[in-house]
């Protein structure tokens, strides 16, 4: 086993810092979109997915035609998506937390 299998060639990164130095990156045609919209639409997001276990779990235990692989796929989802959502509240809560310390 050779390291250099896995290090990337240098002129990978030449071409990548070349773009943002020299300012060829378009950012004249982006949208702007505000945090709270952001947020709001993950969360829903969130939403979407545990009605959707919900639904495939109400349709599985109503003895409906479902895939239990399906069932449990979307549940894990959920649950995931759930854990995700709760792991970034509790590091906005801590980076408020760490503002409202700081001494100005």
């Amino acid at each position: 086993m050779r390291v250099n299998e896995f290090v990337p060639n240098i002129k990978v990164f030449d071409n990548f810092g070349k773009n943002f130095v020299n300012g060829n990156e378009k950012t004249e045609n982006t949208e702007k979109v505000s945090f709270s919209e952001v947020l709001k639409d993950k969360l829903d997001g969130v939403n979407a997915k545990q009605v959707k276990s919900d639904n495939s779990t109400q349709s599985f235990i109503k003895g409906e035609e479902i895939d239990i692989h399906n069932v449990m796929l979307n549940a894990e989802e959920a649950k995931m998506s759930m854990e995700l959502a709760v792991q970034v509240r509790n590091k906005l809560v801590e980076a408020y937390q760490e503002l409202s310390r700081m001494q100005l």
